[in-house]
């Protein structure tokens, strides 16, 4: 099973191209209080049309990077998540 539990509300930051994509630097969504990030990414991108860049997105759950998509987050009401697309400078 990839989501158990309440549905929470959580905090949807999107940075550089995911802002640009989403259409919004920030929104609040719904989620299950306990998800399989992969599950959580594809419910992003359909959501927010990120799907051109899908497999580049780094999450981030209250400023903590997610390390692995197959990993069961734990969410929590007011949660804050990061949508990252790669950074590049010079």
């Amino acid at each position: 099973m990839s989501a158990d539990g309440p549905v929470v509300n959580v905090h949807v930051l999107f940075f550089a191209k995911s802002r640009e994509l989403a259409q919004t630097p920030r929104s609040k969504v719904d989620v299950p209080s306990q998800i399989v990030a992969s599950d959580l990414l594809d419910q992003l991108v359909t959501r927010f049309d990120l799907a051109s860049i899908k497999d580049n997105l780094i999450l981030a759950h209250n400023e903590s990077y997610i390390e692995n998509l197959s990993d069961k987050i734990l969410f929590r009401e007011g949660d804050e998540l990061a949508v990252i697309p790669p950074l590049s400078g010079g």
